[in-house]
C-alpha cells in the first residue's frame, strides 16, 4: 500500500504518475486520479505530460530514469509505445496497443522496466454490459482504425460476437492493416472494411455504432464521425469514446433520431479504474471520482 499523502498534499517523497500524449488540454484523466489519490490518501500525482511524436523516445526514457510509477497513453502513442516498453502484458500484444505503462523493478537492473498493458478493453465493455441482449450477435460499425479501434475491435470479436463488423476509416489502409491483424480472431467471418465515404449502408443498418476517432472531442465540437445525421435509427446504440464534451455531436444527433446514446465518460472511468489498481494495490474509489467529475 502506498504511503499516506502529507499535510500539505506534496512533499519529498511524493511519487508521480502521468498521462503521455498530444495534445492534452481536454483531458480529464488527472481529475479521476488526483480525486482517487485525496480519497485513499495515497502520496502520488497525477501530471499530464504533452509529448509530440518526435519526442516519445525522449519522455519513455525519462519516466524510466525519474522511477516514475507509471503512466497512461492516449492518442497518438497507442501503438507507437507497443515497441518501445520492455515487457507487454498478453492483451496489449493482441490488441498492439498500449494505453497503460507500469515501471516495475528490474531484477539486477538500476533502472525499473516499462511494462505496457491495454486497459481500454475492459474499459470499453464495463457500459456496454447493460446493453448487452442488444449488441450480442448483431452488426457493428467502427469508425476509425488507430489504437483505440484496436482495442475496440479485438473486445467486440471475443466478446461480443458481431454478425458483421465494419471499419469504417478514411485511410483504409490503415483499417484493411488493422483487419488483418485481428483475422484470427474473427471466427465468423464479420470483419469488413469500407472507406468512411461509403459507410452509409453499413451504418443504417447495424445495431451498434462506435467512434473511436478525436472527431467531435474539445476544441473541434463540430465535427462528427458520421454528420449524416439522417443514417440513425431507432433503437441503434451510439458508443462515442470521447468524453469531452459529454454529449458530442454524434451522440446528439443519434439520440435525436431515438438511438441510444452511450458516452465515454463511463469508458474512462472504468479504464482509468484498472490502471489505478496496478500503480496502487487498491481499488479506485469510483465514488469520490465522479463526484470531482460533476463538482
Amino acid at each position: 500500500m502506498a504511503s499516506e499523502i502529507s499535510p500539505a498534499g506534496i512533499d519529498a517523497k511524493t511519487r508521480l504518475v502521468t498521462l503521455l500524449g498530444y495534445p492534452l488540454s481536454h483531458s480529464l484523466s488527472p481529475i479521476i486520479h488526483n480525486a482517487a489519490f485525496r480519497a485513499q490518501g495515497i502520496n502520488m500525482v497525477y501530471l499530464c505530460l504533452p509529448a509530440p511524436p518526435e519526442a516519445l523516445p525522449a519522455v519513455l526514457a525519462g519516466l524510466r530514469a525519474a522511477r516514475f510509477v507509471g503512466s497512461n497513453v492516449t492518442i497518438p502513442h497507442k501503438q507507437a509505445v507497443v515497441e518501445r516498453v520492455d515487457v507487454l502484458s498478453d492483451r496489449a500484444r493482441a490488441v498492439g496497443a498500449v494505453n497503460t505503462i507500469v515501471c516495475r523493478p528490474g531484477e539486477g537492473e538500476a533502472l525499473p522496466r516499462l511494462y505496457g498493458d491495454n486497459t481500454d478493453i475492459a474499459g470499453f465493455l464495463a457500459p456496454l454490459a447493460a446493453h448487452a441482449h442488444a449488441v450480442r450477435g448483431a452488426s457493428v460499425v467502427v469508425f476509425g482504425a488507430g489504437g483505440s479501434a484496436r482495442a475496440v475491435v479485438y473486445a467486440l470479436l471475443t466478446e461480443l460476437a458481431p454478425s458483421r463488423l465494419w471499419i469504417a476509416a478514411r485511410n483504409t489502409d490503415r483499417a484493411e492493416a488493422l483487419a488483418a491483424d485481428f483475422a484470427s480472431y474473427d471466427t465468423r467471418g464479420a470483419l469488413g472494411v469500407c472507406a468512411l465515404a461509403d459507410a452509409s449502408a453499413p451504418v443504417r443498418a447495424s445495431r451498434l455504432l462506435v467512434n473511436t476517432t478525436p472527431l467531435g472531442m474539445q476544441p473541434g465540437i463540430d465535427a462528427s464521425p458520421w454528420p449524416a445525421a439522417g443514417d440513425f435509427q431507432a433503437g441503434q446504440i451510439a458508443y462515442d469514446l470521447v468524453y469531452n464534451p459529454r454529449e458530442t455531436r454524434f451522440l446528439r444527433e443519434a439520440s435525436g433520431r431515438n438511438a441510444v446514446a452511450v458516452g465515454g465518460l463511463e469508458m474512462l472511468i472504468e479504464q482509468a479504474a484498472a490502471s489505478y489498481v496496478q500503480w496502487t494495490g487498491m481499488d479506485m474509489p469510483r465514488a469520490a471520482v465522479r463526484q470531482a467529475l460533476t463538482a
